[in-house]
């Protein structure tokens, strides 16, 4: 085992779930995830493809909670909208990005939602260095604005497509250095996106590699949940497309040492793979997941 965490005494393996559709209410998001099985499950607290979005009516947010309540999916935790860039130049979209996160950070308060994961943006050309400080600026303020709030950011590695920040640890790490509040902060750890941005995580030296410089860089006690996801394109490749477990080029046997691996259990580690209404998709990656648990691993629903 590696420097920085211990095994978690409370749990036995990664609390495994899947992202789920809000539509017709936030709690129904927990009733999605309750009927496959999730132990985590991942939310929008608004349209992902929207500016801005109305926060939940007291009763939708009182259901919720008590949805939650129930203690069987466990951990629900939020993911920010697509179109936020906090990387990018001066202008319209990056006041609007500013604005969204901060109505999202409000939302996910009201919600009882504890972190969201943010894309940690593009910079447009600006240069690495340029768009890591417009994050950071952007962040203060956003920090500023929601002091009373507890909801964190947790800022996602990515495959690194065009100008993307974030395949690279030491971007996600440059940001924690430099804001003003970086208890407000967090990580989130995408498999594909690892893989994607140069990471072979297929072998267990790949991802204990990985996973040490996480923890030199960020600390791995910052690490708040994963996306567990096969990647269509090949390792190094930049490009980022998710692919059911065991169907892409990461391969089956690699999630084996992911999901048992004792430092991160008990953390949330959530599908962002392509699904019908019916969730089936989610049913059998799950399984797939499920059964490479080591013997005596097998998660045990509560409530």
């Amino acid at each position: 085992m590696l420097p920085g965490r211990l095994a978690k005494p409370g749990g036995v393996s990664m609390k495994l779930g899947s992202h789920m559709s809000a539509a017709g209410g936030a709690w129904k998001a927990i009733e999605r995830a309750r009927s496959v099985d999730c132990q985590s499950t991942q939310i929008f607290v608004k349209s992902n493809m929207q500016w801005f979005g109305k926060p939940p009516k007291p009763a939708d947010a009182e259901r919720f909670a008590t949805e939650l309540a129930k203690g069987d999916v466990g951990t629900v935790f939020g993911h920010a909208g697509y179109l936020i860039n906090l990387a990018g130049p001066d202008g319209d979209n990056r006041d609007k990005s500013i604005e969204s996160l901060t109505q999202e950070i409000e939302i996910a308060a009201t919600l009882g939602v504890p972190f969201l994961v943010l894309h940690p943006g593009a910079h447009l050309g600006q240069g690495d260095d340029r768009g890591v400080k417009r994050i950071v600026r952007a962040l203060d303020g956003i920090f500023r604005a929601t002091k009373k709030s507890p909801v964190r950011i947790a800022l996602e590695n990515t495959a690194g497509q065009g100008t993307c920040l974030g395949h690279r640890i030491r971007h996600l790490a440059d940001i924690f250095e430099r804001v003003k509040q970086p208890e407000r902060l967090g990580v989130c750890l995408d498999t594909a996106h690892f893989f994607a941005a140069g990471y072979d995580i297929r072998t267990r030296k790949g991802w204990d590699t990985a996973i040490a410089e996480v923890g030199q860089m960020i600390g791995l006690e910052q690490v708040l949940a994963f996306h567990l996801n096969d990647s269509k394109t090949d390792l190094n490749s930049r490009v980022d497309r998710h692919d059911h477990i065991g169907h892409g080029l990461i391969g089956k046997k690699a999630f084996a040492h992911i999901v048992n691996d004792p430092r991160f259990a008990d953390t949330p580690g959530c599908l962002e793979t392509p699904k019908s209404p019916d969730l089936h998709e989610d049913i059998a990656n799950l399984a797939t997941l499920r059964s490479l648990l080591k013997k005596g691993k097998r998660p045990r629903k509560t409530g």
